[in-house]
């Protein structure tokens, strides 16, 4: 037992100030010019989802305007082909609710984003979200329910963008073969499955 837990709200709200009129003021329930402002200017998302297994938090990418605004209530985002794992999916058809967070590469705040979302192969949809040619392999439409930017702390604290540091942190961590080579009960050959891995994902974008 940690005799340092906190138990009760009143514990936990005893070690913060209270926020300020600003912290409070950003959160709107839809989409308004400034926000529609930084999804579109957005290359990079997170989303997290909940479900049976427990939750998940998984990255999303395209050039920036990848993620349309629909309305000041509705965002479309497409699924592009990955590993076919599906957790964010599978997730989604058991619960709807999903949080997003999108960044700005080189901006220090960052976007939230919290509602509903539902699956659709709605076609106009999926040709509207077409990438180099290829349809995404579904659309993910999400009913806002709260919006608002994270300040720039975090973002600052760990030097994110523009960092001589981050490059090197970069160059000192396990590649992709060496990682799934890495795992319990492997029999993936680390330098075979490197070997050409940058040419499989670009052939395999979309």
């Amino acid at each position: 037992m940690d005799p340092h837990q906190i138990h009760t709200l009143a514990e936990l709200e005893a070690l913060f100030d209270a926020p300020g009129e600003a912290a409070i003021k950003k959160e709107v329930d839809r989409i308004v010019p400034v926000y529609r402002q930084m999804i579109e200017a957005s290359p990079f998302y997170l989303m997290a989802t909940r479900g049976p297994g427990g939750l998940d938090c998984s990255p999303r990418g395209d050039p920036a305007g990848f993620v349309h605004v629909l309305d000041d209530k509705h965002l479309a985002l497409p699924e592009r082909r990955g590993n076919n794992r599906i957790d964010s999916l599978k997730n989604l058809v058991h619960d709807p609710h999903v949080g997003l967070l999108f960044l700005v590469p080189g901006k220090g705040e960052t976007l939230r984003v919290n509602g509903r979302a539902r699956i659709t192969t709605d076609p106009e949809l999926m040709r509207r979200l077409a990438m180099k040619g290829k349809l995404p392999q579904c659309v993910i439409v999400v009913e806002v329910e709260t919006v608002f930017f994270q300040c720039a702390r975090a973002v600052l604290r760990a030097r994110l963008w523009g960092s001589s540091d981050g490059r090197e942190a970069a160059d000192n961590t396990p590649s992709a073969g060496e990682m799934l080579a890495g795992v319990p009960e492997s029999t993936i050959d680390a330098a075979a499955y490197d070997d050409g891995l940058d040419e499989r994902q670009a052939r395999t974008l979309y």
